[in-house]
């Protein structure tokens, strides 16, 4: 079976605008204050009513700006006597048009689509259907195969939104609503609501017409191309530098989004592109089984072994093996079970295939659920492929109970011999020993302390140490510490 998936997202262009003022190109020309540029041999103009010959200006009259350099644009205001003979020099401004028009659509709410196509090959036989949301089961035309979409585990994560975008396409033709949107993919952009101007009335925006270009505050002032920023051509020649560089555009639609257009019911004004991600469908597949024989097959089989060791209750579980045989002619399929009496947790039953006159060994775990020594009585049943019982055997395995209080510590014992009396005057003339001296330390002088840990390994004062010890003495005036240490190296 091969399935193939496309997906895509739809989005319908529910508004229009024809922008005519997206490409505004600033044009200056050289005049005189007062006599200018003549329509005819008979005008006489001045800056305020001055027209400039061939050219298309769309609103009112250029904007005129005196000679010097710190103008719009700087120039010489000539010689004393062209001054006087032909005027003072000035610059005049207006905005023309290229003719690169563009459609802009505001993109509404979208919609997922997508297709699955399912092919079952039977032999030299293909059957083939595709499903989708709007299709969701279909039949093959040789009625051998039925699929139905059930639907994803999960929905999209990473859908993206163009609620707040702009879709630029170039005009084909004729001015007005177009009759469907092309195929120059290459010049289609994606641009943000904020970056347009709908009246014409805001400057550095697309659409921005020449009433704001005109009434600009400073005009002759403000630099050249002032107003005339961030225009549909300035993203394309930003888009087309990343892509010399080898990255990936940020406006334009060819080179961002995979399928553009490709959906198959999307509609002469839909704007659809492919989604990426890769989720999980569930589908039905139904195959006609008017011509499919179903064969089994069945042998007899028999058990010649099982074994259980015992092993103490509760501490361990206990293992059963058991050893079959197929005592048939052909390869068949067995299960078996292992079933105890009570006390005994619930053994999973077992299944497996055996060819002719195989040996197959299966282990089950043995759980009792008491802690007390008890024998069992177990069956271990041998079924064929049809579920009817072949073989059985029966056994019986008991538990035993250890009593083990752990590792037991022995009290230290006081010396033994035959010269204990001795040894007892000697310890009591050692303590009489230590309380003298003790005393004496107890009178040393005013302000200074003698502190002394003396046969801290007797049996007296209970301690038991594995290593030496060692009684370290320390003189410290003013002080009331001490500091013992121990190095553990033999059992005392």
């Amino acid at each position: 079976m091969e399935g193939q998936t496309i997906v895509l997202i739809l989005c319908c262009l529910v508004g229009y605008l024809s922008i005519g003022t997206v490409i505004g190109v600033e044009i200056l020309s050289k005049s005189k204050l007062e006599r200018c540029e003549k329509g005819s041999d008979s005008d006489t103009l001045n800056c305020t009513s001055k027209i400039v010959l061939n050219l298309a200006v769309p609103s009112g009259s250029p904007t005129c700006c005196p000679c010097g350099p710190q103008r719009r644009v700087p120039s010489s205001c000539g010689n004393f006597f062209d001054k006087l003979i032909k005027g003072k020099a000035n610059t005049a401004h207006c905005v023309r048009f290229p003719g690169d028009w563009f459609h802009v659509f505001g993109i509404g709410q979208r919609s997922i689509g997508f297709s699955v196509q399912i092919e079952v090959k039977s032999g030299s036989k293909v059957s083939e259907v595709i499903v989708g949301p709007e299709n969701r089961t279909v039949t093959s035309k040789d009625n051998f195969l039925r699929a139905s979409l059930i639907g994803d585990f999960v929905g999209y994560s990473s859908l993206p939104s163009f609620e707040d975008f702009y879709l630029v396409i170039p005009r084909q033709d004729e001015p007005g609503q177009p009759h469907d949107l092309g195929r120059n993919f290459s010049m289609w952009m994606l641009l943000e609501r904020v970056r347009f101007t709908l009246d014409g009335f805001e400057c550095n925006k697309i659409g921005v017409g020449y009433e704001a270009f005109n009434g600009q505050p400073n005009f002759c002032s403000s630099p050249f191309w002032s107003c005339l920023h961030n225009q549909l051509w300035n993203y394309r020649d930003a888009d087309q530098n990343r892509i010399n560089r080898k990255q990936i555009p940020l406006y334009g639609v060819e080179g961002r989004f995979e399928r553009i257009n490709q959906h198959p019911h999307a509609g002469t004004h839909s704007f659809s592109i492919g989604i990426t991600e890769v989720l999980n469908t569930n589908l039905l597949i139904e195959l006609s089984a008017d011509d499919i024989e179903y064969v089994y097959q069945r042998s007899p089989g028999k058990i010649l072994n099982v074994t259980i060791p015992t092993f103490e209750a509760l501490t361990q579980f206990g293992v059963a093996t058991i050893t079959t045989e197929n005592t048939g002619k052909v390869e068949a399929s067995y299960s078996l079970t292992f079933d105890c009496s009570r006390g005994v947790s619930l053994m999973e039953e077992q299944f497996f295939i055996m060819k002719p006159n195989e040996l197959a060994t299966r282990s089950f775990k043995l759980y009792p659920t008491t802690d007390q020594a008890a024998k069992y009585v177990c069956a271990a049943i041998l079924k064929d492929s049809n579920f009817h019982e072949v073989d059985r055997a029966e056994c019986q395995f008991s538990t035993a109970t250890i009593l083990d209080n752990g590792p037991q510590i022995t009290p230290l014992q006081p010396q033994t011999g035959v010269n204990g009396f001795f040894e007892s005057i000697e310890s009591i003339g050692m303590k009489l020993w230590e309380a003298w001296w003790i005393s004496s330390l107890d009178k040393l002088a005013e302000g200074n302390a003698l502190v002394s840990l003396i046969s801290v390994a007797t049996y007296n004062n209970m301690f038991e140490l594995d290593g030496d010890v060692w009684s370290t003495f320390g003189y410290f005036p003013n002080s009331a510490s001490a500091t013992v240490a121990f190095t553990s190296e033999r059992t005392i």
